[in-house]
């Protein structure tokens, strides 16, 4: 197996697992993993989206975010629980699936060798996570299962059962 095939998988896998508990808080999307807030799965969906977006567009293609305008909701020091604050729960779910599709046709449209091409808009420092082509989609895979514990904590504090994939 080549890593294209296994990143490929890794992309499919994550969105499977994680969109799938996502939608599950739908009607519950606001509650706070923690008694002094937290990350609530809006948020993640929406920080989801909006990562992916700056990591493949940005970061490895230096072209602009699509999704810029998210930034202040769904990367910003402050995570609000005002419903009025966010897009609707659909609306960002769509967009969070139009994200991950468009990294995967960015990934079918390469060959192996063009994942070693360095990332064309890398942030100082950050060689080690986003130096190449490879790891920026790799990235992108693993950032889904890094809120994976967030997403757990927000489902517990909304009563529903414990994820286990």
């Amino acid at each position: 197996m080549q890593s294209i095939d296994l990143i490929r998988e890794n992309l499919a896998r994550s969105e499977a697992i994680v969109l799938s508990r996502i939608e599950e808080m739908r009607e519950c999307c606001l509650v706070s993993p923690t008694p002094q807030g937290g990350c609530h799965t809006l948020w993640v969906l929406g920080h989801l989206a909006f990562i992916e977006a700056m990591v493949i567009q940005g970061i490895m293609r230096c072209r602009p975010n699509p999704l810029v305008e998210w930034e202040a909701m769904f990367d910003g020091a402050e995570i609000s629980g005002d419903a009025k604050r966010f897009p609707p729960f659909d609306q960002v779910l769509d967009t969070c699936r139009r994200m991950r599709a468009s990294t995967i046709a960015r990934l079918d449209a390469s060959v192996e060798s063009d994942l070693d091409v360095p990332a064309a808009n890398l942030p100082e420092g950050a060689a080690n996570l986003f130096g190449t082509r490879r790891q920026c989609f790799q990235y992108a895979a693993d950032h889904w299962y890094m809120h994976r514990g967030q997403l757990a904590e927000a489902r517990r504090a909304a009563g529903l059962r414990r994820m286990w994939f």
